[in-house]
């Protein structure tokens, strides 16, 4: 730890929103110039100030003061008063008015602004707007110098005191001291935990109702997080009460309240009483009384004429239809709603085309969507049609107040189509699926498709089973596999895996191939080598960086992605004096990395580098990209998506990046790459799943390596396991239908 006094001589970078903040400073105890960095939001130059920090050294600039925390020493003598007023950090005072200042008040100049900003009047040039003016810069100065430093004490850092400053202003102090649990609902990126730390650090009761009532929502939000819409009433009370360590008498007093209040749901659902954010209860409800409306709207066709297109288009496109295809194609002409789900090489897409070619003989307006951008390129890809995400389609808008987005088509202007038809349907969950029906007009037909045996939605839900199983909405299911699909071992595999039976594997001049190998150091160094040497010299064509995915079951632990993604950098994007890093979380970020979005954010911008002037904003969680450049000076990363969409992160920001040349089974849904390396290692029985490893199978496109202990295989393939969620959507949906017969 270093202590230093010194002048601020001059701001170098300053990020408004979180203080992040790079400076030049007179050190006073040997007079030399030194480069400061941290969060210094109310720094300014000419500021005197008391330096804590670490000694770091900087490739390109040198020695620098790394900043744990600073305050501001307030001039004494006259000669410093008049210097602190002349650096322009209080609005409204240059160096001319600070003499004058100073003549008419002397060393009092300051508290004279401060209680009595009225007599600056008296000085030469100040008028009474003025005068106010420079009274209140000195004041939200002090204020907010005040307010860091009593936020910095609780632990709070310097980017999170911006924000809270911000909302709350000058009361900020008085409104951490009466419920600092306000911060979960009012600060982005402050949590349930950051605040419980600061009320205890602030003497707050642990039985305390604001306590009792953040707990008991932190809970239900953790469920949520896990896949559930609702936690059961007692697993609710049972959970609370052994997270806040209070007894469970007082979670049903909190549940009763935040029941009144609106911020929870108490409902009976099939004889259980069930416990909501409000949010979640009313995604579930309006999407089941929605999907229910939407049924209403059969259409009458002409049969024989349905039959006579579907024989034109095979013509067309030289195929034949399987029997069940064809019902698929009429299920979904003929239905307001209707869920065509199935397998790889099932003709999903074929049937898609079909549906789309029929819908356009008739005029209608089609629209085809998939809920991430991956997933919606390959659906544009395979059908010809363009497709967006869903979120685009519903026009996503950020509300920078809030850190929220919001949809600007929802009820009130509804998207502008007969038809939507949705792709990758099981990965929606209910609040995406709830903001999409809501867009949707009464006559508006919807087509879901998706393979409900893949994992479920990261998100609350279980949105395509639950439709499915609620037996009120009409479904396709396809189960017959294409003749050019028969020719993979990947689509083959894929169906055997999900019957339950071990895969064919290392057949010759085949696309799936298993190597065996029982330690985990193994593995990630056959990983490595099949990457770097085996692959590219067995296909010719192949792009180590772009053609090759690494996907794991797990993140951490020692075939995760975390040790593999290290492994991985090393090879393909090695440490290297031409190419900056720079230390984000668990990974060193490097110009020329491949990385991955893991959070949707809708505030960042892009530029085109293919069409001049085009701009768009939103990354999404999944998002894969490449580093192109990092700048220390500015604290600025760039990175490049889709090849064409070029992103400017602050590095603040690079919490929301990691690694790709690994990513979870998870993060890759809804994608397709052309070469799959999966390891197959020992892992907790709930994750290594039979959905899990049919999950990662179906993302080969063209060629699989599973790597690993063949009993694992074997183990995941009998593991029918399926984590079960809290969700009623079916239920709902079943009870509506009921309804309007």
């Amino acid at each position: 730890m270093v202590e230093v006094d010194g002048i601020v001589t001059s701001i170098v970078y300053k990020n408004d929103d979180n203080g992040y903040t790079v400076a030049k400073i007179k050190c006073e105890q040997d007079m030399e110039n030194y480069s400061i960095v941290g969060y210094m939001h109310y720094l300014s130059e000419g500021q005197r100030v008391h330096i804590k920090g670490e000694w770091t050294y900087h490739k390109s600039f040198g020695k620098q003061i790394k900043v744990d925390s600073f305050e501001e020493i307030l001039p004494t003598t006259l000669e410093g008063v008049e210097k602190y007023l002349a650096s322009g950090l209080i609005n409204g005072i240059g160096p001319v008015t600070a003499k004058k200042i100073i003549k008419a008040f002397g060393e009092k100049a300051l508290d004279i602004i401060e209680m009595n900003p009225e007599r600056l009047t008296e000085v030469e040039g100040i008028g009474s707007r003025k005068a106010k003016k420079i009274g209140e810069s000195l004041k939200e100065q002090r204020e907010l110098k005040e307010i860091m430093i009593f936020l910095q004490s609780h632990g709070i850092t310097p980017s999170y005191g911006i924000k809270i400053f911000k909302k709350y202003g000058a009361a900020s102090i008085t409104v951490l001291r009466e419920n600092p649990y306000s911060l979960c609902e009012d600060i982005q990126g402050i949590g349930f935990k950051t605040a419980d730390k600061i009320a205890k650090s602030l003497g707050m009761n642990v039985n305390s109702p604001f306590r009792i009532a953040s707990g008991i929502k932190y809970v239900l939000s953790t469920a949520v997080g896990n896949g559930h819409v609702y936690l059961p009433k007692e697993e609710c009370i049972k959970k609370s009460a052994a997270e806040l360590k209070v007894d469970a008498s007082l979670i049903g007093e909190g549940i009763n309240t935040l029941n009144l209040n609106r911020d929870i749901v108490v409902d009976e659902v099939e004889e259980v009483t069930c416990i909501y954010l409000s949010p979640m209860f009313f995604s579930e409800v309006k999407s089941a009384k929605k999907i229910v409306e939407l049924t209403l709207n059969r259409i009458d066709v002409e049969t024989e004429k349905v039959d006579i297109e579907i024989k034109d288009f095979e013509k067309e496109n030289n195929i034949s239809f399987a029997p069940e295809q064809i019902d698929a194609i009429k299920e979904g002409v003929k239905n307001g709603v209707c869920v065509i789900t199935g397998g790889p090489g099932t003709g999903k897409t074929t049937i898609i085309k079909c549906i789309i070619k029929i819908f356009e003989n008739r005029s209608l307006n089609v629209c085809l969507c998939a809920p991430t951008g991956r997933a919606a390129k390959r659906m544009s890809e395979s059908t010809g049609y363009e497709a967006k995400t869903i979120h685009r389609l519903l026009q996503v808008e950020f509300i920078s107040d809030s850190d929220r987005n919001t949809f600007a088509k929802d009820e009130n202007e509804p998207i502008e189509a007969d038809v939507i038809i949705v792709d990758e349907a099981s990965m929606i969950d209910v609040m995406l699926m709830n903001s999409l029906l809501k867009a949707m007009s009464s006559t508006t037909r919807l087509i879901l498709v998706g393979d409900v045996d893949q994992l479920p939605s990261v998100g609350p839900g279980n949105v395509l089973l639950d439709i499915i199983e609620s037996g009120g909405i009409a479904v396709a299911r396809l189960q017959h596999i294409f003749r050019q699909s028969m020719e993979s071992l990947i689509t083959i595999n894929a169906h055997k895996i999900n019957n339950g039976d071990m895969p064919i594997l290392n057949e010759k001049d085949k696309d799936f191939f298993f190597l065996q190998n029982n330690s985990a150091d193994g593995i990630i160094k056959e990983i490595a080598n099949l990457v770097n040497v085996r692959l590219p010299k067995f296909k010719k064509d192949l792009d180590r960086m772009k053609d090759i995915q690494v996907l794991s079951p797990m993140k951490k632990g020692e075939a995760g992605i975390i040790h593999l993604n290290n492994a991985l950098q090393e090879i393909l994007n090695p440490k290297s004096p031409s190419k900056t890093e720079k230390k984000v979380g668990e990974y060193i970020l490097r110009v020329g990395d491949k990385v991955m979005q893991t959070k949707n954010n809708y505030q960042l911008t892009w530029e085109s580098l293919t069409i001049e002037g085009e701009e768009g904003s939103g990354i999404f969680n999944g998002d894969i990209g490449y580093i192109e450049r990092i700048n220390t000076e500015d604290s600025k990363a760039y990175i490049i998506f889709d090849e064409d969409k070029r992103v400017e992160y602050d590095f603040s920001s690079l919490d929301e990046i990691e690694l790709a040349y690994a990513i979870t089974i998870h993060k890759s849904q809804g994608s397709e790459f052309p070469v799959c390396i999966i390891p197959v290692f020992y892992g907790p029985p709930m994750l290594m799943t039979r959905n899990l490893i049919y999950t990662g199978v179906t993302r080969a496109k063209s060629f699989l390596v599973l790597i690993g202990v063949k009993q694992t295989l074997s183990t995941m393939i009998k593991n029918k396991t399926i984590t079960k969620r809290y969700s009623s959507l079916k239920n709902r949906i079943k009870n509506f239908c009921e309804v309007i017969k």
